[in-house]
């Protein structure tokens, strides 16, 4: 009973593990999505919306910070995540004014105001996609694919029209500049996987959760090819792999990672099968952030020690 202990706050555990470097290997594993994305829609010059996008956040961040007296954290490249997430989540005839409108609203707007980086309430970049699509509906549910327009897979199956899950699967369709291509998203979420910059708790409860939603209230029973359709059509995929991990607007605690899942899959299932729109997923997420601290709530371990037990 003689040892001695050093009493100190919190954070007790460390790791070499920066911002930075957790950001830099976000924007490797969205280099995937980007490049076909790019290439997918060559047509609409999209690589032209990535850079306005990317460019204006980091600028945004960088003059407000400057103007306010604040360090500038431009080098933490959570600006430029923020941006090219933005970018991938907009149709790629987007007006550029429009995604660098988006831009400076997910950074100052949703961001800085709220404290910076740690402090936003939701996801910077899913938060200006719902405010573009609010204003500017029109162009935002605009969609091209080799200079046809017409609706996504996802719209042409909630009008009972049948799809080809493999086009899907592969990218070569209509929609947003980085959410077609499953292929190209998972190659980046297993990246980050791999690297231990995310786990399987919240996408894999997600994507379970949504598969379970829509086999009992889609009409179609356990068909593979509908579910296939649904997990690859929208941006269920980037959501959940890039948006929903987020660190900042997920809960901490792994039952609180299982119940925010659950959330978001029952969430986009809903707004799916029951909503005026095919898609979901933007709201789901947005929708699931604003829940995080009731989560975390109900969630948080007990205390160790005298007085944990309420």
């Amino acid at each position: 009973m003689n040892e001695n202990y050093n009493i100190s706050a919190s954070p007790h555990i460390r790791d070499k593990a920066t911002s930075s470097n957790l950001m830099l290997m976000v924007l490797i594993a969205l280099l995937p999505a980007t490049i076909f994305g790019i290439y997918n829609f060559r047509h609409e010059n999209a690589w032209l919306l990535v850079v306005v996008t990317t460019a204006v956040a980091v600028l945004s961040e960088y003059i407000y910070q400057k103007l306010m007296h604040k360090p500038v954290t431009i080098k933490d490249f959570s600006a430029a995540v923020t941006g090219l997430l933005l970018a991938l989540n907009l149709p790629p005839t987007l007006p550029l004014w429009m995604g660098a409108l988006g831009s400076i609203f997910a950074v100052i707007v949703v961001k800085q105001l709220f404290g910076g980086l740690g402090q936003n309430f939701m996801n910077p970049a899913l938060a200006a996609r719902c405010f573009l699509l609010i204003s500017f509906t029109g162009r935002m549910t605009y969609f091209v694919y080799d200079g046809v327009t017409g609706p996504t897979p996802l719209a042409n199956m909630r009008a009972g029209q049948a799809v080809d899950t493999m086009t899907m699967l592969l990218g070569n369709i209509r929609g947003t500049i980085g959410e077609t291509s499953v292929l190209a998203i998972m190659v980046g979420a297993m990246f980050l996987l791999l690297m231990g910059v995310i786990d399987l708790r919240v996408p894999g409860t997600y994507i379970v959760t949504f598969v379970i939603f829509i086999t009992i209230f889609g009409g179609h029973g356990f068909d593979a090819q509908y579910i296939t359709a649904h997990l690859c059509g929208g941006g269920l995929m980037l959501g959940a792999w890039f948006m929903a991990t987020d660190y900042v607007t997920s809960p901490i605690t792994s039952r609180g990672q299982i119940v925010y899942g659950v959330c978001l899959g029952l969430l986009t299932g809903l707004f799916r099968l029951f909503g005026g729109s095919a898609e979901g997923v933007s709201y789901a997420i947005i929708i699931g952030n604003l829940l995080v601290p009731l989560i975390e709530k109900i969630t948080l371990p007990k205390p160790f020690g005298k007085g944990g037990e309420k």
